[in-house]
């Protein structure tokens, strides 16, 4: 019954994002296909999946894990609510990257719980992945953000931002490499992190292409359907080695 849940969660999930991206309506700019509440429903449709699995692992030693990936989801669909002007905020850019940088420290702190409880980060000699996605993280802001002439708070706060996004990715990496059933964890973790390079790049630099807003989009979606249903990975790798 829960895996049929998921499952059927997960099928909700990729209609309503592909469904809008392959049937919505052009705008006026060729920047996106998918309409704002396709998008919204996806996110929140990922969010009842999260919170979904916390209920199902509530009583397992992954508890923790799940619980923080639910809180990390919750977040971001504030931040997709934000990016998407329907949250009372002028500076809505500002608002989004807070909520997804919450979002974040909570996707890095249930890294940390599980590497912890794994054992996963006592082997020093493979956190060369870690160190690489800080350097992309720390490359793509100086590129796309730190060499565009004028400067806001928005500049400022994109640096932290995109360290949080790239320290996401890292630890993931790290877990990943010692066990490959956190794979997706990894790839939704990098997904994360291209696409909001692409975003930033839209926002600061004025990137256009065709529907690039959508190219965003499915690469934040799938990006975000990997790591809410790590969970599961998570699962499955059986019960901690506590410390």
């Amino acid at each position: 019954m829960e895996r049929t849940w998921l499952i059927a969660l997960l099928v909700l999930w990729a209609v309503l994002l592909f469904g809008g991206f392959l049937f919505g309506k052009l705008d006026a700019a060729h920047t996106r296909r998918m309409p704002a509440w396709t998008r919204m429903a996806s996110s929140f449709t990922l969010v009842v999946a999260a919170w979904s699995q916390y209920g199902f692992a509530r009583e397992t030693n992954v508890s923790t894990f799940a619980l923080l990936i639910a809180i990390g989801m919750t977040l971001g669909f504030v931040g997709d609510l934000f990016m998407a002007q329907l949250l009372p905020m002028k500076d809505y850019v500002l608002g989004g990257i807070g909520a997804f940088g919450l979002g974040h420290i909570a996707y890095i702190v249930a890294q940390i719980h599980l590497g912890e409880a794994y054992l996963f980060f006592r082997a020093t000699t493979r956190w060369a992945p870690f160190i690489f996605w800080i350097v992309v993280g720390l490359v793509g802001w100086y590129v796309v953000v730190c060499r565009t002439p004028k400067r806001t708070p928005l500049h400022v706060a994109a640096l932290p931002y995109a360290l949080l996004l790239a320290s996401t990715a890292g630890l993931a990496s790290v877990l990943a490499i010692q066990e490959p059933l956190l794979l997706p964890l990894a790839i939704g973790s990098a997904l994360f992190l291209l696409s909001d390079l692409i975003l930033a790049a839209r926002l600061f630099n004025n990137l256009h292409f065709h529907l690039i807003d959508d190219v965003v989009w499915l690469l934040y979606g799938l990006a975000q359907m990997l790591i809410v249903y790590s969970i599961g990975s998570a699962l499955a790798l059986g019960d901690f080695i506590l410390l």
